[in-house]
Protein backbone atom coordinates (compact mmCIF):
# COMPACT_ATOMS: atom_id res chain seq x y z
CA UNK A 1 0.00 0.00 0.00
CA UNK A 2 2.83 2.36 0.91
CA UNK A 3 4.44 1.72 -2.48
CA UNK A 4 1.16 2.43 -4.28
CA UNK A 5 0.70 5.66 -2.34
CA UNK A 6 4.27 6.71 -3.15
CA UNK A 7 3.73 6.06 -6.85
CA UNK A 8 0.46 8.01 -6.78
CA UNK A 9 2.11 10.92 -5.00
CA UNK A 10 4.97 10.99 -7.50
CA UNK A 11 2.53 10.92 -10.41
CA UNK A 12 0.52 13.77 -8.92
CA UNK A 13 3.67 15.79 -8.40
CA UNK A 14 4.79 15.19 -11.98
CA UNK A 15 1.38 16.21 -13.32
CA UNK A 16 1.44 19.34 -11.19
CA UNK A 17 4.92 20.18 -12.48
CA UNK A 18 3.86 19.84 -16.12
CA UNK A 19 0.67 21.85 -15.61
CA UNK A 20 2.79 24.59 -14.10
CA UNK A 21 4.29 25.46 -17.50
CA UNK A 22 2.64 27.32 -20.35
CA UNK A 23 2.46 27.43 -24.14
CA UNK A 24 1.70 30.05 -26.80
CA UNK A 25 -1.18 28.29 -28.47
CA UNK A 26 -3.09 30.80 -30.60
CA UNK A 27 -2.41 33.59 -33.08
CA UNK A 28 -4.89 36.11 -34.42
CA UNK A 29 -5.10 39.40 -36.29
CA UNK A 30 -5.43 42.49 -34.12
CA UNK A 31 -5.95 41.83 -30.43
CA UNK A 32 -8.31 38.86 -30.78
CA UNK A 33 -7.63 35.74 -28.73
CA UNK A 34 -7.77 33.33 -31.64
CA UNK A 35 -8.39 29.58 -31.73
CA UNK A 36 -5.82 27.24 -30.23
CA UNK A 37 -3.54 25.73 -32.91
CA UNK A 38 -5.48 27.14 -35.85
CA UNK A 39 -2.54 29.24 -37.04
CA UNK A 40 0.06 28.00 -34.53
CA UNK A 41 1.93 24.74 -35.13
CA UNK A 42 0.95 22.11 -32.61
CA UNK A 43 3.90 20.90 -30.56
CA UNK A 44 4.21 17.38 -29.14
CA UNK A 45 5.78 18.12 -25.74
CA UNK A 46 2.63 19.53 -24.15
CA UNK A 47 3.74 22.78 -22.48
CA UNK A 48 7.26 21.74 -21.55
CA UNK A 49 10.24 23.95 -22.46
CA UNK A 50 13.17 23.36 -24.80
CA UNK A 51 16.56 23.58 -23.08
CA UNK A 52 19.10 22.46 -25.71
CA UNK A 53 20.73 25.43 -27.47
CA UNK A 54 21.91 23.18 -30.31
CA UNK A 55 18.55 21.57 -31.04
CA UNK A 56 16.43 22.30 -34.11
CA UNK A 57 13.48 22.21 -31.68
CA UNK A 58 14.58 25.71 -30.69
CA UNK A 59 13.01 26.92 -33.95
CA UNK A 60 9.38 25.93 -33.54
CA UNK A 61 9.33 23.63 -30.49
CA UNK A 62 9.23 19.84 -30.35
CA UNK A 63 7.06 18.49 -33.16
CA UNK A 64 6.86 21.88 -34.88
CA UNK A 65 9.20 21.30 -37.81
CA UNK A 66 6.35 21.27 -40.33
CA UNK A 67 2.91 22.79 -40.54
CA UNK A 68 0.85 19.61 -40.59
CA UNK A 69 -2.80 20.70 -40.47
CA UNK A 70 -1.96 24.25 -39.36
CA UNK A 71 -3.65 27.02 -41.38
CA UNK A 72 -1.86 30.16 -42.51
CA UNK A 73 -3.11 33.55 -41.29
CA UNK A 74 -3.49 36.32 -43.88
CA UNK A 75 -2.07 39.65 -42.70
CA UNK A 76 -1.07 42.90 -44.34
CA UNK A 77 2.34 44.40 -43.71
CA UNK A 78 1.92 46.70 -40.73
CA UNK A 79 -0.97 44.73 -39.23
CA UNK A 80 -1.16 44.06 -35.54
CA UNK A 81 -1.24 40.45 -34.36
CA UNK A 82 -1.59 38.72 -30.99
CA UNK A 83 -0.23 35.50 -29.54
CA UNK A 84 -2.23 34.09 -26.62
CA UNK A 85 -1.14 31.44 -24.10
CA UNK A 86 -3.02 28.74 -22.23
CA UNK A 87 -2.06 30.63 -19.05
CA UNK A 88 -0.04 33.74 -18.36
CA UNK A 89 3.75 33.69 -18.49
CA UNK A 90 5.02 33.67 -14.92
CA UNK A 91 8.71 32.77 -15.27
CA UNK A 92 10.82 35.91 -15.38
CA UNK A 93 12.63 36.48 -18.64
CA UNK A 94 12.30 38.30 -21.95
CA UNK A 95 9.70 37.60 -24.62
CA UNK A 96 10.71 38.08 -28.26
CA UNK A 97 9.12 37.72 -31.70
CA UNK A 98 11.02 36.58 -34.79
CA UNK A 99 10.15 36.08 -38.46
CA UNK A 100 11.65 33.91 -41.20
CA UNK A 101 10.56 34.02 -44.85
CA UNK A 102 9.57 30.68 -46.32
CA UNK A 103 11.08 29.65 -49.70
CA UNK A 104 7.57 28.59 -50.78
CA UNK A 105 4.75 28.02 -48.30
CA UNK A 106 4.96 28.52 -44.56
CA UNK A 107 3.35 25.11 -44.02
CA UNK A 108 6.27 23.35 -45.75
CA UNK A 109 9.01 25.44 -44.17
CA UNK A 110 11.21 24.00 -41.40
CA UNK A 111 12.69 27.30 -40.27
CA UNK A 112 16.24 26.48 -41.36
CA UNK A 113 16.70 29.83 -43.11
CA UNK A 114 17.47 33.27 -41.75
CA UNK A 115 15.51 34.74 -38.84
CA UNK A 116 15.11 38.39 -37.90
CA UNK A 117 13.72 39.79 -34.68
CA UNK A 118 10.82 42.26 -34.77
CA UNK A 119 10.09 42.86 -31.09
CA UNK A 120 11.46 42.38 -27.58
CA UNK A 121 9.68 42.64 -24.26
CA UNK A 122 12.75 43.32 -22.13
CA UNK A 123 12.67 44.20 -18.43
CA UNK A 124 12.22 47.78 -17.29
CA UNK A 125 14.23 48.83 -14.28
CA UNK A 126 12.61 51.01 -11.66
CA UNK A 127 14.36 51.81 -8.41
CA UNK A 128 16.85 49.02 -9.05
CA UNK A 129 14.09 46.46 -9.57
CA UNK A 130 13.43 44.63 -12.82
CA UNK A 131 9.84 44.65 -14.05
CA UNK A 132 9.07 41.91 -16.57
CA UNK A 133 6.13 41.80 -18.97
CA UNK A 134 4.42 38.65 -17.68
CA UNK A 135 1.15 38.40 -19.58
CA UNK A 136 -1.43 36.03 -21.03
CA UNK A 137 -1.13 37.58 -24.50
CA UNK A 138 1.42 39.58 -26.48
CA UNK A 139 0.66 41.93 -29.38
CA UNK A 140 3.03 43.42 -31.94
CA UNK A 141 2.98 44.56 -35.57
CA UNK A 142 4.31 43.11 -38.81
CA UNK A 143 6.99 45.48 -40.17
CA UNK A 144 5.54 47.57 -43.00
CA UNK A 145 8.57 47.36 -45.27
CA UNK A 146 9.21 43.61 -45.51
CA UNK A 147 8.50 41.79 -48.79
CA UNK A 148 5.20 40.04 -49.33
CA UNK A 149 5.16 36.29 -48.95
CA UNK A 150 4.71 33.53 -46.42
CA UNK A 151 6.62 33.54 -43.14
CA UNK A 152 7.02 31.71 -39.90
CA UNK A 153 6.15 34.05 -37.04
CA UNK A 154 7.92 32.79 -33.94
CA UNK A 155 7.43 33.85 -30.32
CA UNK A 156 9.67 32.83 -27.43
CA UNK A 157 9.93 33.33 -23.70
CA UNK A 158 13.41 32.76 -22.29
CA UNK A 159 12.81 31.80 -18.68
CA UNK A 160 15.78 32.73 -16.48
CA UNK A 161 13.94 32.49 -13.16
CA UNK A 162 16.24 29.83 -11.71
CA UNK A 163 19.89 31.02 -11.79
CA UNK A 164 22.36 28.15 -11.88
CA UNK A 165 19.89 25.87 -13.67
CA UNK A 166 19.58 25.55 -17.44
CA UNK A 167 17.33 28.35 -18.78
CA UNK A 168 14.07 27.31 -20.39
CA UNK A 169 12.70 28.27 -23.80
CA UNK A 170 8.94 28.40 -24.34
CA UNK A 171 8.42 28.60 -28.10
CA UNK A 172 5.67 28.54 -30.70
CA UNK A 173 5.55 29.24 -34.43
CA UNK A 174 2.62 30.72 -36.28
CA UNK A 175 2.21 30.66 -40.05
CA UNK A 176 1.39 33.92 -41.83
CA UNK A 177 0.96 35.17 -45.39
CA UNK A 178 1.93 38.82 -45.71
CA UNK A 179 0.46 41.07 -48.40
CA UNK A 180 1.59 44.56 -49.33
CA UNK A 181 4.83 45.62 -47.73
CA UNK A 182 7.97 46.72 -49.50
CA UNK A 183 11.33 45.53 -50.69
CA UNK A 184 13.53 45.95 -47.62
CA UNK A 185 15.72 43.00 -46.73
CA UNK A 186 15.53 42.64 -42.95
CA UNK A 187 18.77 42.69 -41.00
CA UNK A 188 20.49 41.62 -38.88
CA UNK A 189 19.57 37.96 -39.25
CA UNK A 190 20.58 34.78 -37.47
CA UNK A 191 20.14 31.04 -37.74
CA UNK A 192 18.24 29.06 -35.12
CA UNK A 193 19.91 27.20 -33.52
CA UNK A 194 22.96 29.44 -33.41
CA UNK A 195 21.41 32.77 -32.48
CA UNK A 196 21.74 32.12 -28.75
CA UNK A 197 24.88 31.10 -26.87
CA UNK A 198 25.46 29.80 -23.37
CA UNK A 199 27.85 32.71 -22.80
CA UNK A 200 25.29 35.41 -23.64
CA UNK A 201 24.94 37.74 -20.62
CA UNK A 202 21.17 37.64 -21.04
CA UNK A 203 21.26 33.85 -20.84
CA UNK A 204 23.42 33.58 -17.73
CA UNK A 205 22.04 36.59 -15.80
CA UNK A 206 21.22 36.18 -12.11
CA UNK A 207 18.05 38.23 -11.79
CA UNK A 208 18.20 38.09 -7.98
CA UNK A 209 21.67 39.58 -7.71
CA UNK A 210 21.64 43.15 -6.29
CA UNK A 211 23.89 44.17 -9.20
CA UNK A 212 21.22 43.13 -11.74
CA UNK A 213 20.39 46.64 -12.96
CA UNK A 214 20.56 46.20 -16.75
CA UNK A 215 19.79 43.46 -19.24
CA UNK A 216 20.53 42.64 -22.89
CA UNK A 217 18.09 40.27 -24.59
CA UNK A 218 19.94 37.41 -26.34
CA UNK A 219 19.86 37.18 -30.11
CA UNK A 220 20.18 39.76 -32.88
CA UNK A 221 19.00 43.33 -32.42
CA UNK A 222 15.42 44.21 -33.38
CA UNK A 223 14.86 44.99 -37.06
CA UNK A 224 12.95 48.20 -37.81
CA UNK A 225 11.90 49.66 -41.15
Amino acid sequence: MKSILSIAAAAALAAQSVSGHYIFQSLAKGTAKGTAYEFVRRNTNYNSPVTDLASNDLRCNVGGATGGSTSTLALNAGDQFTFTLDQAVYHQGPVSVYMSKAPSTAAEYDGSGDWFKIFDWAPKFNGGQAQWTLAASYSANIPKCIPAGEYLLRIQNLAIHNPGAVPQWYISCGQVKISGGGSTTPSPTAKIPGAFKATDPGYTANIYNPSFTSYTVPGPSVFTC
